[in-house]
């Protein structure tokens, strides 16, 4: 019993990490016997499928479902590989296409610097739930990153934190400081995301101009509907668009990233 509940765990764990590397696990576990290889054979074929899988089969399969690979380019590009290693860079052709058009828009206004993305979607099924995000189950949502910038001053594709969120950039004395509330309110995590940046990198700056004409071209696609930061940084950055918008306190913070949605 003790062994079925742990397959049972780790099936729901890298289900709810890649929604198919559970399925790929339990599978795993009945192609060799449980000589004293097998667990070693297991494990070797476990990673040989899911790698399969994730890079071959999948993006075969997902456009039946709606949604696309990310088409990473020089506009274009993740931030942690383990986004694309966990089948989390899937959104429909829609968004695939303002995304691009977003990266190629941003690299003649800021050369040199791309449009980095963090969270998308599964590639499987709307309604699936991509934990920790309330609302990425429908291939029209992704989270990206802002624009920072070093000590120097220069401008770096580089983010503060190696999963891209939980390094904030957080309201100053004379302005609103909606995580303050939020909590106040009894929304424990709304700061929940500190404890998932994998470590920081770089001391990097965010970038005030540089962040304005990013939020000023997603805005201006027809196709976005939703843009989510902080009340606090739309203010700073003196934005006027009713896309950009406060997300509410059930959500977690957001001037670590961007949310942005499609129609």
């Amino acid at each position: 019993m003790f062994k079925f509940a742990v397959y049972i765990l780790l099936f729901i764990i890298l289900t709810i990490i890649s929604q198919v590397g559970g399925i790929v696990y339990i599978l795993s576990t009945f192609f060799f016997k449980k000589d004293q290889y097998g667990k070693l054979k297991q494990l070797a074929l476990a990673l040989f499928v899911y790698s399969v899988t994730t890079f071959l089969v999948i993006p075969k399969i997902a456009p039946l479902f709606g949604r696309q690979k990310i088409q990473n380019s020089k506009f274009v590009t993740y931030h942690n590989f383990l986004t694309v290693l966990c089948n989390r860079n899937y959104v429909t052709p829609e968004l695939n296409n303002t995304i691009e058009k977003v990266g190629a828009q941003l690299h003649k206004k800021l050369p040199n610097i791309q449009l980095v993305y963090l969270d998308a979607n599964f590639p499987f099924f709307d309604d699936f739930p991509l934990l920790p995000h309330l609302s990425h189950n429908d291939g029209k949502k992704i989270d990206l990153s802002f624009v920072y910038k070093t000590e120097l001053g220069s401008l770096t594709n580089n983010k503060p934190s190696r999963s891209g969120y939980g390094i904030f950039e957080s309201p100053k004395k004379q302005e609103q400081n909606t995580p303050i509330l939020c909590k106040k309110k009894g929304y424990w995590q709304y700061d929940f995301t500190k404890y998932l940046t994998l470590g920081s990198t770089d001391n990097l700056f965010f970038a005030l101009k540089e962040n304005r004409i990013l939020l000023n071209i997603l805005s201006k696609q027809k196709s976005v509907s939703k843009i989510f930061i902080e009340p606090h940084l739309k203010s700073r950055l003196q934005l006027t668009s009713t896309k950009i918008r406060f997300h509410g306190c059930k959500a977690v913070r957001h001037d670590d990233h961007i949310h942005l949605q499609i129609k």
